[in-house]
C-alpha cells in the first residue's frame, strides 16, 4: 500500500465522503445564513467581543480585527495563516475554504491593490456572503469563487500563494486538496497553513461523530502523514510546527471531550520548487 493511501486512513473514513461533504455543507450554510454571525455554542452570544476575543487567541492583532468589517470574520479557524505568509505586494494568493472572506481581505491589504486574492469555498451560502462583505470593505482586488478544494476553479501555476485556516482537515481526500494546491501555484510558490493535526487517537465516538468531523476535530490528520502528502504532492521546504498554546481554545470546541488531548493547531508550509 502506497504512502498516500495509509495517510488517507488516518481520516474518518468510516463516515463516507459524501455524507462528509454534506454535513459540512450543511453546517457552514447554517453559519453563513446566521444574522447574529454565530460560529459555535462555545462563543456565547457570538458577540463582537466574543470575536474579539477568539481573534486575539488565534494570533491577529487588534490592527488586523478593526481593519475588516464585521461580518467576514466568522470565528471559526486555528491560526492566522497571513502571519506566516510573508505577502508581497503583487501578489496573488488563494484562500482554500475561503469563509466570509476575513483572511482574504486582511491579504488583499498586504498585497495592494495591485495585487490579487481569489476565495475558494464549496458552501453557496458562505460564497453569497464573502461577495457581500467585498462590498462592505470596498475592495476591488478580491473575488470568491464557488467550488470544492479538491478540484480547484482556478488556472494551472497562477497563484503565488496558498493559504487555508481549518479547513483542509475538513476534506475527505487531503492528498487531492495538496495536489490541487501544487497544480495551482506558480514555480517557486508557497503554501501557508493554518490547520487541525491529531497528536493522538481520538475515541471511536468522536472519530464517527459527524459535529465533531465538521467541528474539525475527527477530521485531522496526524504531521507523519500531512508530510507524506505534501511530499507525494510535489512540495519541499516543508515544515509543520504544532502550537501547543492553542489547547487554550480547543478544549471549548466539544462540550462532551477535551478534544485538546487529541488535536492541536499547526503552522503548515512548504514550497513549490522553481523551475
Amino acid at each position: 500500500m502506497s504512502n498516500t493511501s495509509n495517510s488517507k486512513n488516518d481520516d474518518a473514513e468510516t463516515i463516507d465522503a459524501e455524507t462528509r461533504r454534506r454535513a459540512v455543507r450543511e453546517r457552514y450554510a447554517s453559519i453563513a445564513t446566521d444574522d447574529t454571525g454565530c460560529c459555535d455554542d462555545s462563543l456565547a452570544c457570538c458577540d463582537d467581543t466574543a470575536l474579539d476575543d477568539r481573534a486575539e487567541q488565534l494570533g491577529y492583532t487588534a490592527d488586523e480585527r478593526d481593519s475588516v468589517s464585521s461580518g467576514a470574520n466568522l470565528g471559526l479557524g486555528c491560526g492566522n495563516p497571513n502571519a506566516i505568509a510573508s505577502l508581497d505586494t503583487e501578489e496573488t494568493v488563494l484562500d482554500l475554504g475561503s469563509g466570509g472572506g476575513f483572511d482574504c481581505f486582511l491579504a488583499a491589504d498586504e498585497v495592494g491593490p495591485d495585487g490579487r486574492v481569489i476565495g475558494v469555498d464549496m458552501t453557496p451560502e458562505m460564497v453569497e456572503r464573502a461577495r457581500t462583505n467585498v462590498e462592505k470593505n470596498d475592495v476591488d482586488n478580491v473575488e470568491f469563487r464557488l467550488g470544492e478544494i479538491e478540484h480547484l476553479p482556478v488556472a494551472d501555476d497562477s497563484a503565488d500563494v496558498v493559504i487555508s485556516n481549518c479547513v483542509i482537515n475538513l476534506s475527505p481526500d487531503k492528498p487531492q486538496v495538496f495536489q490541487e494546491a501544487y497544480r495551482v501555484l506558480r514555480p517557486d510558490g508557497r503554501l501557508a497553513i493554518s490547520d487541525i493535526v491529531m497528536t493522538a487517537p481520538l475515541p471511536a465516538d468522536a472519530r464517527n461523530d459527524l459535529d465533531s468531523l465538521t467541528g474539525c476535530v475527527a477530521g485531522a490528520t496526524t504531521i507523519e502523514s500531512l508530510r507524506t502528502m505534501l511530499d507525494d504532492a510535489g512540495f519541499e521546504d516543508i515544515h509543520i510546527e504544532p502550537k501547543e498554546e492553542s489547547d487554550q481554545f480547543i478544549r471549548e470546541w466539544d462540550d462532551s471531550h477535551d478534544v485538546s488531548e487529541y488535536v492541536v493547531s499547526a503552522t503548515i508550509e512548504g514550497h513549490k520548487p522553481a523551475r
